[in-house]
């Protein structure tokens, strides 16, 4: 019988085998040698599939090498064949031996939308770096070719999602409002609200659009309906709702002369109930907007530097309060943040009283009497919130709420 070598040893010589010979190919690495056959044949089996192979020096290593580039359980990365799944709560997961580089592709190009990368990220050295240890026979795709990917991929989803409105069994409610951008472009924002054969409310969002000036409610009118007959859905419509802006009226005016609507248009434009609370609410802060003042000009106070916020925290803890709940600043335009700055200042009432007792420069503590009007206020607006919270559902129905 002949003595198997071990990889890297040399090959005892025997009564047949006269010659030494060092095993130096590198695809031993991944084969071991096995026992001979009766006829005194060496034989060796790869480690990944098990599969046995003629280990004779005078059949060479083409057949090993031919194998290792098809064996299903090879692995490019030491790492093993796991993979960390978002979906599986942090645990690792058994992933397919097979490397497939157009779903590598597909995958990338939706990380690169998921996570707002810039389409040459694909190009940065340490990328491509990581990209190359786990797959060295990876084609690496350029910054152009993730674009064309992307817009393809987009394509594809825009007729998705035509095909989704266009099977839809009933007619299509829509969302729309604009925006100005901090450079005074503005947008359009058109959404669409339907039920599924399966009794699902969907909510889909079909267009965020620039908008070109003027804002004029026929300008307005036209982008509409070229947004609707881009999607095929110009007579699916049921209704619209808007803010209440004035070239919003004048938009839906000129809309129900072009669209063929439910009871002539009657049940077309729906006001945003949530935007009238809006001005109900800020109409009525403007009278008690001195105590308001006091207490957004003490969050911007401890807010204004790392000592300010120090000595907060310190009287903070001074009054035994928990310091992980924070203050919250309000935007002044929308009065549900204002609700939200008056929970979290009420919460550290005591820690702005101790404040003012110890910082000479914080001179903007509400008195005491103001303190017992923005309690009062505070309560009076968590209903306004709740109901506002309340309209702003979106997986929902809202309508029958007002």
């Amino acid at each position: 019988m002949l003595d198997i070598p071990k990889t890297g040893e040399e090959v005892k010589p025997t009564t047949e085998r006269k010659r030494q010979r060092k095993l130096t190919s590198e695809v031993w690495a991944d084969f071991e040698f096995i026992k001979p056959q009766r006829n005194g044949e060496l034989r060796c089996k790869c480690k990944r599939c098990g599969k046995d192979f003629n280990a004779e020096s005078k059949s060479g290593t083409g057949n090993l090498k031919r194998h290792l580039d098809r064996c299903k359980k090879r692995c490019y990365r030491d790492v093993g064949q796991m993979l960390l799944e978002s979906g599986s709560g942090g645990s690792l997961a058994n992933r397919a031996p097979d490397f497939n580089p157009n779903v590598f592709r597909e995958l990338l190009t939706m990380a690169v939308v998921k996570h707002e990368l810039p389409f040459q990220f694909v190009e940065y050295e340490g990328i491509r770096k990581c990209f190359n240890y786990l797959n060295p026979d990876l084609n690496i795709v350029s910054r152009n070719t993730i674009k064309a990917d992307l817009i393809k991929k987009f394509k594809n989803e825009k007729m998705r999602v035509k095909e989704v409105l266009s099977v839809a069994p009933g007619r299509i409610a829509f969302t729309s409002d604009c925006w100005s951008s901090i450079t005074t472009d503005g947008y359009m924002s058109f959404t669409a609200h339907f039920i599924d054969s399966a009794w699902r409310l969907q909510k889909l969002i079909l267009n965020f659009s620039f908008l070109p000036p003027p804002h004029t409610g026929l300008a307005m009118s036209n982008h509409i309906y070229s947004l609707l007959k881009e999607w095929g859905i110009q007579k699916k419509v049921f209704s619209i709702t808007l803010d209440n802006a004035s070239s919003n009226d004048c938009m839906a005016d000129f809309l129900k002369s072009e669209i063929d609507l439910v009871c002539e248009g009657a049940y077309f434009h729906v006001r945003c109930c949530a935007h009238i609370m809006n001005l109900i609410v800020q109409d009525g802060l403007k009278e008690i907007d001195e105590a308001i003042y006091k207490v957004r000009e003490s969050v911007k106070y401890c807010k204004g530097s790392q000592s300010r916020k120090q000595k907060f925290f310190n009287s903070v803890a001074h009054v035994e309060l928990q310091s992980s709940r924070g203050l919250r600043q309000d935007v002044p335009t929308r009065w549900n943040s204002t609700y939200l700055m008056l929970e979290s200042v009420l919460y550290y009432k005591k820690a702005f009283i101790h404040l003012q007792r110890t910082d000479a420069n914080y001179v903007n503590c509400p008195t005491t009497e103001e303190w017992g009007r923005i309690e009062k206020i505070f309560k009076f607006l968590k209903v306004f919130y709740d109901v506002t919270n309340a309209f702003s559902g979106s997986k929902y129905p809202t309508a029958n709420l007002y």
